[in-house]
């Protein structure tokens, strides 16, 4: 079966199959278990368990492209209301881990996932970005991290509030310093370690989904919603680059250190900056969206079009004592609900489930062009 194959059959038969594969959804197949799923049972639809473990361990470069299928699968399905629409809630269940980790979680407040650290302080929690090797750039393993630490936040009866701040970091340049985060790993990228499924869609349709629209439970007692949702606050130092900047979109109350700057460079790197195109036109207008994703302007804190991104600019040295107020801001009864509100009109859930069809095939065939393994391997080769 051919790519032109694929999309036909897709075309006619997508909620076929995905109420086959799903058992007309009683099951809520993640990401991975949906294609190994469809490997299984319609060989040549996606690419074998095989296929991609093969490719896995290759650099970029050196991949056989098995992926742009696994696009094209996943756009097909995404771009299905009815398919579509029950694949983003099994993204929005708690991981397996999250839940193994909830009881010690409760029992001391604290979790380190790795790449991130969780701790409970009042009814507040904090997530650190500890990658302090690599400036918080990131890589499947610190969105798995992150995934889980969103879900404990959100499983918590004790937790109000979460709060994502970068750590200090080891590396040469920023030494001593909290970064927030320095967006993709390219150096993960180059070396093939940035896969279309457990990095560029888990990320969108799991934690920073989780962090907008918080966890789907079967719980009976709450029959009044389906989902645990919560306030957060992001505390920007140094800069927030690409994923990043993403990340500031889907968050309640952004600070920033006077010193911090934002940045949108996907462009310039040959991809797509995740949902950050649906987003950002919301938030900053037209012209601000285009200068950012299209040239990579770099924002800083103090400047007046940071006001689209940023809410809160202060001293670094008071940025401790800033996110404690901001915190307790987000405290009380009416903010969840009104928050939900504010989110329903904001980006209605079919919205971002269409962008994200779409997302789905124009960034994996991004990840396989020319230009972008080019560009990718010169950053590698500058050791940057």
């Amino acid at each position: 079966m051919n790519r032109a194959e694929r999309c036909a059959f897709l075309d006619r038969h997508v909620e076929e199959v995905y109420a086959e594969l799903t058992g007309d959804g009683t099951r809520h197949l993640r990401l991975a278990e949906l294609a190994e799923a469809a490997a299984t049972r319609h060989p040549g639809l996606v690419p074998t368990a095989a296929q991609l473990a093969a490719d896995r361990d290759l650099p970029q470069a050196a991949k056989a492209g098995h992926e742009i299928d696994l696009g094209i699968f996943f756009n097909r399905v995404l771009g299905s209301p009815t398919a579509g629409a029950h694949l983003m809630d099994a993204m929005l269940r708690p991981t397996e881990r999250a839940l193994a980790m909830l009881p010690e979680f409760e029992r001391t407040g604290t979790a380190d996932l790795g790449s991130v650290r969780a701790e409970l302080r009042g009814a507040v929690v904090h997530l650190t970005l500890c990658r302090d090797d690599c400036l918080n750039a990131e890589d499947p393993r610190q969105v798995d991290d992150m995934e889980t630490a969103v879900d404990l936040v959100l499983l918590h009866p004790g937790a109000e509030v979460g709060v994502v701040r970068g750590g200090v970091m080891t590396h040469p340049r920023y030494r001593g310093r909290r970064v927030f985060s320095a967006g993709i790993n390219l150096k993960t990228l180059h070396a093939g370690g940035i896969t279309l499924v457990d990095f560029l869609l888990r990320r969108e349709l799991g934690y920073i989904h989780k962090l907008l629209r918080g966890i789907v439970t079967d719980d009976p007692a709450r029959w009044h919603s389906r989902t645990v949702e919560k306030p957060w606050v992001a505390a920007v130092d140094g800069f927030a680059i690409g994923g990043g900047a993403q990340l500031l979109l889907v968050f309640d109350h952004v600070l920033a250190a006077a010193d911090a700057y934002v940045s949108l460079p996907a462009a310039q790197e040959g991809i797509i900056p995740g949902a950050a195109n649906l987003r950002l036109g919301r938030a900053a207008g037209a012209r601000f969206s285009r200068r950012l994703v299209l040239q990579g302007h770099r924002i800083w804190a103090t400047e007046p079009d940071a006001r689209c991104l940023i809410d809160e600019v202060t001293d670094p040295a008071a940025l401790d004592d800033a996110v404690d107020r901001a915190a307790e801001a987000l405290r009380g009864p009416t903010i969840v609900a009104n928050r939900r509100m504010l989110i329903a009109a904001e980006e209605p859930a079919d919205a971002l489930r269409r962008y994200l069809a779409e997302f789905a095939l124009q960034q994996v065939l991004r990840m396989y062009d020319d230009d972008v393994l080019d560009k990718v391997r010169r950053f590698t080769e500058r050791g940057s």
